[in-house]
């Protein structure tokens, strides 16, 4: 089939193609795609040419693991995925953003005139949080990160991940009553 052909059709429709072997369907949703994921991506790499080369690699395991994908909403899956192999890249002790954010800490931790316990204080309750928010079910956990981490909107995350706008809101409401419960129950076993 012409590539013109199936330009309009869903994501499932193409991604039954491309499972099917064919390339001009991967074609497709490179081009649907690959703008979107490279900005996504850049807000956490920093940097125009890591965010082509993961989402190029995106693609490329994308068309390599085509016949084992079982993806409900493709468009939630490439960018759950995207942000996954950016979070990989940036935590890599080699990683340029991982070195600008150490030296970030560094500077920081010089140039604040606070008292360099309260400092290491506000490291470890970050740190807890973390933990804390790592105990959330796992669509909370993604729609408390992306609202909160990744600064994106409401209308951005329903976007991302396939749902609605009232239930990116719903979830990021259950999800810090259950944060809070939490802190609190820590709070009172300490």
């Amino acid at each position: 089939m012409p590539i013109k052909g199936f330009r309009t059709y869903p994501d499932n429709e193409i991604l039954k193609l491309m499972q099917n072997n064919d390339e001009a369907a991967l074609e497709i949703l490179f081009q649907r795609y690959y703008k979107m994921l490279c900005e996504f991506v850049r807000i956490y790499t920093r940097d125009d040419a890591v965010c082509e080369e993961i989402i190029a690699d995106l693609f490329v395991k994308l068309w390599k693991n085509r016949s084992k994908l079982e993806v409900e909403h493709l468009k939630s899956y490439l960018f759950i995925s995207a942000r996954n192999q950016a979070l990989n890249f940036v935590r890599k002790p080699d990683s340029p953003v991982f070195y600008m954010d150490r030296l970030e800490d560094f500077e920081n931790f010089f140039y604040d005139e606070g008292n360099p316990h309260r400092i290491m204080s506000d490291r470890e309750a970050c740190d807890s949080i973390f933990s804390f928010i790592d105990l959330l079910p796992e669509r909370q956990k993604e729609v408390l990160l992306m609202s909160r981490i990744d600064n994106l909107g409401k209308e951005r995350i329903a976007e991302i991940l396939s749902i609605s706008v009232r239930t990116v809101e719903t979830t990021l409401y259950a999800a810090v009553s259950q944060l809070r419960t939490i802190m609190n129950r820590h709070n009172r076993a300490t």
